[in-house]
């Protein structure tokens, strides 16, 4: 009897799991391969193209900035050398344009300066799941530090060697670009959008689309797939704005451990020339 009741335990327990994994499994299933991308910032010596983090600014302002915050950013960030590099005085207007909160000023708010903080859409987080349905929209300060791509054996490897670290900007660009209609067998929650990069469900709409945001150069394409890039490279700098100083210092580094290294020959050979091996 004992034999029997433990028989039906172990059924039951593969029964439940089996019934946990399958949406996984069907999950990643649907999943697109990313699609990885030639990034201006990639390698020992890539660095951020200004006139793209311009536009991805552009994007973010225009259309991310309704939901998400940014709270590790300041206005002076983007007038800083190694990023957007916008004019002070225009980033000074633009600053002027948004309120934030402060319990000294006569209305408990005022106009903000380069040194406050990019606002955030919602005062609070009850009020942004309020707005948002129940969903909570993620920060975007290192989103793109916490986000990468999966990669096949053996293509993995040879990152150890590029070095690619450009995984979060990616992710963000696969995901902008496959919302799609969800296939006949994947369960989508009411109020959710399909994206097939994602493999289910996201509360976040298609945010992009052709000629949302209008840029300044005519040359310039004014797509999903422009936008998707655009604004994946600047969210990448968003979360890594010094990359270019520390690429910059790490090459010095290793200029210097050859130098020393060879001097350290030349004194070692001086030293011990005289003596007998």
């Amino acid at each position: 009897m004992i034999k029997k009741m433990n028989f039906l335990k172990a059924v039951l327990l593969a029964w439940t799991l089996g019934l946990s994994v399958a949406p996984a499994a069907l999950a990643e299933a649907n999943k697109v391969p990313a699609v990885q991308q030639n990034w201006s910032f990639s390698g020992v010596f890539g660095t951020y193209d200004t006139n793209q983090l311009q536009r991805g600014f552009q994007v973010f302002k225009e259309v991310c900035a309704a939901c998400h915050s940014a709270n590790q950013l300041a206005f002076r960030n983007l007038s800083e050398p190694g990023g957007p590099s916008f004019p002070v005085d225009q980033v000074k207007a633009m600053a002027a344009e948004y309120f934030v909160r402060d319990p000294d000023a006569p209305d408990g708010e005022r106009p903000a300066t380069l040194a406050d903080r990019w606002p955030s859409p919602y005062a609070t987080e009850k009020e942004a799941r309020d707005a948002e349905g129940g969903a909570l929209p993620p920060d975007f300060s290192v989103l793109a530090k916490a986000r990468g791509i999966k990669q096949a054996f053996p293509f993995w490897v040879f990152n150890y060697f590029t070095p690619y670290q450009e995984g979060g900007a990616d992710y963000i660009y696969n995901l902008m670009l496959n919302f799609t209609d969800p296939p006949k067998d994947a369960e989508v929650m009411d109020g959710q959008s399909y994206n097939a990069f994602f493999g289910g469900g996201l509360a976040m709409p298609p945010p992009l689309s052709d000629g949302i945001v209008e840029y300044q150069d005519p040359n310039v394409p004014q797509t999903v797939d422009q936008y998707a890039k655009d604004v994946s490279a600047f969210m990448y700098w968003l979360s890594d704005p010094h990359l270019e100083t520390r690429k910059q210092i790490g090459f010095r580094v290793l200029i210097f451990l050859v130098v020393f290294a060879g001097l350290m020959y030349m004194v070692k050979r001086r030293l011990w020339s005289d003596v007998a091996h």
